[in-house]
């Protein structure tokens, strides 16, 4: 399938630099860092334009680095999050069983930041960027409460971005780039087969058996009794599904910058969305579902007949990533200390739900996989600091603060358990010649604690409950609360020639 921006399924392609996607750090499906030198000031860095990172945060500040200069770095994730299960149901009000998912998120995982910068002349700097916007990656297991919302997922992503800058006079520089974006996508659940082949049942009128009081031979109606009695037929087990898809989607981001004085500066910039439409496909399994069923008069093994109304298909998802708007400044208040700030608007109102379309096969059509997010606009405000400590050393801090886009517990879904945060960070530049020097970041990122209450608003019967328009999904209710923080830890080498 192939993702159209950001999806349920989400992101990294692996590269000559062996990218690897973890847990988002920053809001949403963001990536935490794209500079190791920014990311020691909490990425309050946007104006200060120090090397070619700016290609990022603001392309405007290419106008400010002399030569050529290359920056190559990578910031290793180590993620901690925990997850307690407070009574998810499926989609016939009964309790999933099953754990709370363990170390569903990776131990650690990098991923690595590449920037050149050449002045071409006294008004012209081109660069190119090379660095990660978005991923996630998580593994619940096989068989924790909130199984049939999500099993795992691994969103992967990849931007390639030259830049140009233009110094109008000494006080005003434009910059300008294009993206080209890389997204790979997976996603698994386990399929609630036996909920789904009662539901079936039930809408076909039921199973007659010796069910009454004393074995008196009754029709059940019931989907739960009818669950109830498949189970104890020896029919039980979960499938699974597998969707999975990637794209190449294009974008571009603008800056301008406003020199006040030698020790003081301005800047704005702007990032586009990027549209995309992962093509792939959408595999079913059901391998542990045991036991017989009777459908339409015929007996089947319970595998056979979820596998009728879930044939492997090919399937796609269009998804948009943000537009950001970020405003940000720069003064050095004296020969050693230096004070930034940077406020970012996020345009994350743009994720209201993903719909994974499913081609027809054989006649059988699977109704859309639909995750409902519902999202709103949010913002980050971060300030930091630099100390010129001596001629090798400048030590960096910084602080910030970023809203999740989640409006409530009902939009928090297993694949982003998102929440406010707010960032500590500390960096250095270790200066090893005239020519080249060493940035050192660490960062801790502390998330609000946060509740899930989500409820998949399909059935595995392959119709809405509410609605009755056909889709695909598991129903049911993912309840419990996260407890979440994470460290980043970068390095990044720079060279100027």
């Amino acid at each position: 399938m192939k993702l159209k921006h950001l999806s349920l399924s989400v992101m990294i392609m692996g590269t000559a630099f062996g990218l690897a996607s973890t847990q988002a750090a920053a809001s949403g499906y963001q990536f935490g860092s794209q500079s190791v030198s920014g990311q020691g000031t909490a990425h309050a860095n946007g104006a200060e334009a120090n090397d070619p990172s700016t290609i990022f945060t603001n392309p405007a500040g290419l106008s400010r680095l002399d030569g050529t200069q290359l920056v190559v770095g990578g910031t290793l994730v180590v993620p901690h999050s925990e997850y307690t299960d407070n009574g998810s149901t499926n989609i016939l009000g009964k309790p999933t069983g099953g754990g709370n998912g363990g170390t569903f998120a990776p131990k650690a995982v990098a991923a690595p930041t590449f920037y050149l910068s050449h002045k071409v002349n006294d008004k012209i700097t081109a660069g190119i960027g090379v660095f990660v916007p978005y991923g996630a990656k998580l593994d619940y297991g096989f068989d924790w409460a909130g199984r049939y919302a999500l099993k795992s997922v691994n969103l992967q992503s990849l931007n390639i971005n030259p830049s140009i800058s233009f110094k109008l006079d000494d006080r005003h520089s434009f910059g300008f780039g294009v993206s080209a974006q890389y997204m790979d996508a997976t996603l698994e659940q386990m399929a609630d087969a036996t909920s789904g082949l009662a539901l079936k049942a039930a809408k076909a009128g039921g199973i007659t058996g010796p069910f009454g009081p004393g074995g008196a031979t009754v029709t059940l109606t019931d989907p739960a009794q009818i669950a109830a009695v498949m189970r104890a037929g020896g029919v039980g087990g979960d499938g699974l599904a597998h969707v999975e898809g990637n794209d190449w989607g294009f974008g571009w981001n603008i800056g301008y910058m406003f020199q006040l004085n030698e020790n003081t500066r301005f800047g704005l910039a702007y990032r586009s969305s990027v549209k995309q439409s992962l093509q792939g496909s959408s595999t079913w399994t059901f391998n542990n579902v045991k036991g017989n069923v009777t459908v339409g008069g015929i007996t089947l093994p319970a595998a056979a007949a979820a596998k009728l109304a879930h044939p492997n298909a090919s399937a796609s998802v269009d998804v948009t990533t943000p537009e950001t708007v970020s405003a940000n400044f720069f003064h050095q208040l004296n020969p050693k200390v230096a004070l930034m700030g940077d406020v970012t608007w996020v345009r994350n109102s743009q994720l209201q739900q993903l719909d994974i379309k499913q081609s027809t096969v054989n006649g059988v059509a699977q109704g859309d996989l639909v995750l409902h997010q519902n999202w709103k606009d949010t913002w980050r405000v971060s300030f930091g600091s630099n100390y010129q400590l001596n001629d090798a050393w400048m030590l960096r801090g910084g602080v910030a603060w970023e809203q999740a886009p989640l409006q409530s517990d009902n939009d928090r879904h297993p694949a982003i358990p998102d929440s406010d945060r707010l960032w500590l960070s500390f960096g250095a530049n270790y200066k090893i010649n005239k020519q080249s020097s060493i940035d050192l970041a660490y960062s801790f990122i502390d998330f609000k604690n946060a509740n899930v209450n989500y409820t998949d608003a399909c059935s595995p019967a392959g119709v809405s409950p509410t609605t009755g328009a056909a889709c695909t999904g598991n129903g049911g209710t993912v309840k419990g609360s996260y407890k979440t923080y994470l460290q980043l830890i970068g390095v990044q080498y720079n060279y100027r020639f």
